[in-house]
């Protein structure tokens, strides 16, 4: 048990606790284990939350006997159905609480599903959004692409002219070579 548990079940039900890892065979026997007590436990301090032998509650002072002898102390038998009420109302609580706890769980469990779904559409309007902007700059990268191909295509010498032009230099350097030879002549 956590150290909460057991503080709690120790009020409750005022056991001895044994390690797991003890021997079990070491149990409650019902006698105090006080030092020098050997007497059965018949008593309940409800100052200390504790069973109690003759000898914890012993008016005379002997080596260590007396320890709850100034305490509120009861009967085992009398206590018991105090004990149980003391049961049923921690139990109750813990059932209420449990309620809550379970429906708090449920709720944040909802709300983190919740969120993750509201997560994933919103990523996938942003990859909507943004696969629509790039095929809007594409389209009107290809506009201004033809754009530019027509206003040049039109302003300036087709290809073809060039063609049927390029060997035009060389003609009349030619000429003028053999304009230039009959100059001299």
């Amino acid at each position: 048990m956590c150290e909460k548990c057991e503080k709690y079940h120790l009020e409750i039900y005022n056991h001895q606790l044994i390690s797991i890892n003890k021997d079990l065979n070491n149990n409650f026997t019902g006698i105090c284990n006080e030092k020098n007590h050997n007497f059965k436990l018949e008593y309940y301090c409800k100052t200390h939350n504790k069973l109690c032998c003759l000898g914890c509650i012993a008016k005379i002072d002997k080596k260590g006997n007396g320890q709850h002898k100034d305490c509120n102390i009861c009967i085992i038998e009398d206590i018991r159905e105090e004990i149980k009420s003391k049961i049923k109302g921690n139990t109750d609580i813990l059932e209420e609480l449990y309620k809550v706890f379970e429906k708090s769980f449920n709720d944040i469990k909802n709300f983190c599903e919740d969120i993750n779904i509201q997560k994933e559409e919103l990523k996938i309007n942003i990859q909507k959004i943004f696969t629509k902007l790039r095929n809007e700059i594409n389209n009107r990268e290809d506009e201004l692409l033809l754009k530019v191909d027509n206003k040049f295509n039109n302003l300036f010498f087709k290809e073809d002219i060039l063609k049927k032009y390029h060997n035009l230099p060389s003609k009349i350097k030619i000429t003028l070579d053999k304009g230039k030879l009959i100059d001299k002549e």
